[in-house]
């Protein structure tokens, strides 16, 4: 896996149960991420096999391939997980669009993505001068450069 970069999607919490089940919290909105027979990987690159999961409150209650024990289980407790990026040309990924150029309508170079911040109506971009972006006025993403189309005034107020 060392070719590839990998992606933190989730983090173990509590045991569960005496069984191996482990409560996990996910980081992205791909749930696939905990479908039965997905692999993971652990920081040092380690595969773990997720055998069944279901949701539970704001996470998910997970059996991972070989888990077999509370025991085993309290060993995960606080680890983070990490997946191989999904290939969607449809979307834009958090990992691929930081540090890219940001390009208005007219052509004008408007800084460069440092972050993105979540936010319930659209996830915004954050630029290196202060200028937030909600991604609804994303057109597209190519070669580190993001055009955008923004409504009268975005620039204007700084935002």
């Amino acid at each position: 896996m060392a070719q590839e970069k990998l992606l933190e999607v989730a983090r173990i919490g509590k045991a569960h149960g005496l069984q191996g089940e482990v409560s996990v919290h996910l980081i992205t909105n791909v749930v696939e991420r905990l479908s039965s027979g997905s692999v993971l990987y652990f920081e040092d690159e380690r595969e773990i096999t997720v055998r069944v999961s279901k949701p539970y409150k704001q996470n998910f209650l997970v059996f991972f391939e070989g888990i077999t024990s509370r025991s085993l289980a309290e060993e995960l407790v606080g680890k983070k997980l990490f997946a191989t990026p999904i290939d969607d040309p449809d979307i834009i990924w958090v990992h691929e669009v930081i540090g890219s150029e940001v390009v208005d309508e007219t052509g004008e170079h408007r800084g460069k993505v440092v972050a993105v911040e979540s936010n319930p109506a659209s996830d915004l971009l954050v630029l290196d001068n202060g200028s937030l972006v909600p991604l609804a006025f994303v057109l597209d993403h190519k070669e580190k450069v993001v055009h955008v189309e923004v409504p009268d005034g975005l620039w204007d107020s700084g935002q």
